[in-house]
This record gives structure tokens, sequence and C-alpha cells, in this order.
């Protein structure tokens, strides 16, 4: 077997490791991201962070489109809740205009077990409750072996590692990172199902700051504002 997160372990151990849960995000409201596709601005990433209680709610509004010479070639637009109660994973729901094809999640939990429960458009089924929901803002995701797609339910095998540090500037601010890079572990999986994407986090923080992977164009995710 590939080593999945070997490298982390070395690196971190007792540091970033002893920042798993949720909690973490306790000074966190609001973060929103600027999406770019051949380094040209095409939508937004928005989180909100709702606290009730013992719940917290995060919701997620994604858009972005793709023109050409003054025609739409593309439109995408998705909104999710994902739901921790008492810092554990709850709930999930998302809806997804892809292009004018729909597609949905619905996750919960297994009373019995704690096995993850999917109800989505591309995947009906159970899941290990360790399998995390690849929204990327949960820097719990680097320790999970698989994790579970936010548009259509569809489960990814994966192998991360530990790239190195960086300094990133964005905007007018620097951030001193800790670099990811996520892969499918299965390799018999077609191209345009293969996950291949590198993340950045705060290296104090562990605010997810930026993702970049190559899919039909160059994508990437920039921090815009956080709060």
């Amino acid at each position: 077997m590939k080593k999945i997160i070997l490298s982390i372990i070395i690196f971190l151990n007792a540091n970033f490791l002893a920042y798993s849960h949720v909690e973490h995000y306790a000074n966190f409201n609001y973060l929103e991201y600027e999406l770019f596709r051949n380094n040209k601005s095409i939508g937004y990433h928005k989180y909100d962070f709702i606290r009730e209680g013992e719940i917290l709610t995060v919701k997620s509004e994604v858009k972005f489109k793709i023109t050409k010479l003054g025609v739409d070639l593309y439109e995408y637009f998705a909104e999710s809740d994902e739901v921790y109660k008492n810092n554990e994973f709850y709930k999930f729901s998302s809806k997804t205009n892809q292009n004018k094809k729909r597609k949905y999640v619905n996750i919960g939990v297994d009373s019995n077990n704690k096995d993850l429960i999917i109800d989505g458009s591309s995947y009906q089924g159970k899941t290990s409750k360790d399998a995390i929901v690849g929204t990327w803002w949960n820097h719990k995701i680097i320790k999970s072996k698989s994790q579970i797609s936010a548009i259509s339910g569809r489960i990814i095998e994966q192998t991360v590692t530990f790239v190195g540090k960086e300094t990133l500037k964005i905007g007018d601010k620097s951030y001193k990172t800790l670099r990811f890079n996520f892969k499918s572990s299965d390799k018999t999986l077609p191209d345009n199902k293969k996950l291949n994407t590198d993340i950045w986090y705060d290296e104090n923080t562990f605010l997810w700051v930026k993702a970049a992977f190559d899919k039909t164009g160059y994508w990437e995710y920039r921090i815009k504002t956080h709060k």
C-alpha cells in the first residue's frame, strides 16, 4: 500500500494533528474565495458559520460562469448545509445545478453503528464514519483515507501527501502555508473522475487559503475574505 499521510505524520506529529476537530474554527464566521480559471476570475465560493448552542451549521454557496466572446458556455451553482453537533459530524445536504444538470447529496449518521448513510445522485449506501465530506475548509480531510463528493455523494479513496511549506501572497496579504496534494488512490478511474488537487492551509490557523487543479483548464480557489 502506498503511503497515505506518512510525511504528514513525520513533519507535524503532535502539532497539526492536535487540531483535528471543528471547534478549532470557532474564530471563523465567514469565508469567501474567488474562483479563477486560467487566471481569469469567474465566480465565488462562500461559507457562513452559524452557531446555535451545540449546533454548528456551515452554509456554503458556489457560483461561477465560463464565457467566451460574450457567450455563456458553462454555468454552475451549488448550495449546501453541513451540520455538526457537539463538534461531531451530524448531517450534510447539497443541491447543485451543473450546467442545467441537477445533482444532490443527503448524508446522515446511522444511530446504531455510526456509519454514514449517503443518498446522492451518484451513490446510495453506507460508508465509514471516518470519511469526510470534500468541502476543503475542514483540515481534518488530510487525515482521511476517503472523501465524499459534496456534489453527488461519490466516495473518493484518496492518497494525501505533504508537499512542503510555502509563503503565498494573495492580494495584499502573505500567508505562511502548509501544502498538501490529494490524489485518487484508484488508478483505474477514468481521468475525468480522478482527484489531483493541491490545497494550502495557513500554518498557524489552519485556514484553507488556496486550492489548485487542472481539469479542462487551470483552476484556483484563492481566499478573498475571512472574519
